[in-house]
């Protein structure tokens, strides 16, 4: 047979395969990569395979010719190293894409996935790239959000700072200049601005205690209802200055093992802050339930509501009701926050119709 038409067959034999083997390593795109190089593998030897059989049953003999052997070897090794580098170019080019995603990812701050990765394991790590520039992205904005806290925190705390040394300065140089007509009310002043200082200071510490992790509880076993209970009847003068009724609504009795000082101190400012925002003549209820192993004590308040966008933000150093005008540094419901949470509870907030409810969960004691 005439060696061209040899060659011809040999070259559409080859072209053929290696046709099929494209679109195979096309359908492979989304496996391993060493799945292709097995494909690879296997089209190179199918290629050569197929051209000889082919050419032995055209020629009707199995002895070929050397010439003829070499061509078909030629040409279908050809094909393989097209396949190969259509292969190794697609990779390539993925993982081109991939770096320039990587490189681009500091100036935009965000990770884009390549459009159509050309192998597996690629594809996973542009994911895991993709999680990790998620991940990051939520960091940013909470660490964006903790520098404006603590920014604002500062601006407060230096508010509220400066209105009780100013106080204790104009109270002091009124003494030395001998103006008092009542000293015993400007005692009075010294001692209410100190306490007010020293509240903020105490307030700073365990704050600094809880996120450092240097809170040492004494942990015991406590009848929650009694201490919640008397706490509310220690705040009753206080609400009733405000023409506030306190009332305990659900009182069941539960106990839990914890540390009452902190405890004490959790319901104190939840309570007080009830009492402090809430319009005259309105009610705060106190709940104490036991609900499914835990001990939940809820302070409910008719203030009209924390704004939804608030929620999110209620237990974060600094924040401040917006009704909030001194007062405080707002470290109150960080410090409730902090001291439930050692105590392995949960505390949050909802709003109810007419106000808003804080809700502690604490693990009853089995």
């Amino acid at each position: 047979m005439n060696t061209s038409l040899i060659l011809l067959i040999a070259v559409f034999e080859s072209v053929g395969v290696g046709l099929v083997g494209a679109v195979a390593l096309r359908l492979l795109r989304r496996y391993p990569v060493g799945n292709s190089l097995i494909a690879v593998i296997v089209i190179t030897v199918c290629g050569t395979n197929a051209s000889t059989i082919t050419v032995v049953l055209v020629t009707q003999s199995a002895e070929v010719p050397v010439v003829v052997t070499l061509l078909v070897n030629f040409v279908a090794g050809a094909v393989s190293l097209g396949i190969g580098l259509l292969l190794g170019r697609s990779v390539m080019n993925g993982s081109r894409q991939l770096a320039d995603a990587t490189r681009t990812f500091g100036v935009a701050e965000r990770f884009r996935l390549p459009e159509d990765p050309p192998s597996a394991e690629l594809a996973e790590l542009a994911r895991e790239l993709r999680i990790t520039s998620d991940k990051l992205v939520v960091s940013r904005r909470r660490e964006r959000a903790v520098e404006q806290s603590r920014r604002q925190l500062v601006a407060w705390i230096s508010h509220d700072l400066r209105s009780p040394l100013a106080r204790l300065r104009a109270v002091a140089e009124s003494i030395e200049d001998g103006v008092v007509g009542d000293l015993d009310d400007y005692l009075g002043r010294i001692r209410a601005d100190t306490e007010h200082l020293t509240a903020m200071v105490d307030d700073l510490f365990q704050l600094s205690q809880i996120q450092t992790g240097t809170l040492r509880l004494n942990p015991r076993e406590v009848a929650l209802d009694d201490l919640v209970s008397d706490e509310a009847a220690g705040l009753d003068v206080l609400a009733a200055g405000r023409g506030i009724r306190l009332r305990a609504r659900t009182v069941e009795p539960v106990t839990v093992r914890v540390d009452d000082r902190s405890m004490t101190r959790v319901f104190n400012n939840l309570l007080s802050n009830a009492i402090r925002y809430s319009p005259e003549r309105t009610t705060v209820v106190v709940d104490v339930r036991a609900v499914n192993g835990w001990a939940v004590v809820s302070v409910s308040d008719e203030c009209g509501g924390i704004p939804p966008q608030d929620l999110g933000s209620v237990f974060d150093m600094g924040w401040r009701g917006r009704k909030a005008k001194t007062g405080g540094g707002g470290f109150g419901l960080t410090i409730v926050h902090g001291l439930v949470r050692a105590h392995g509870g949960h505390v949050s907030v909802r709003n109810v119709p007419g106000g808003c409810c804080f809700e502690v969960r604490l693990p009853l004691v089995r």
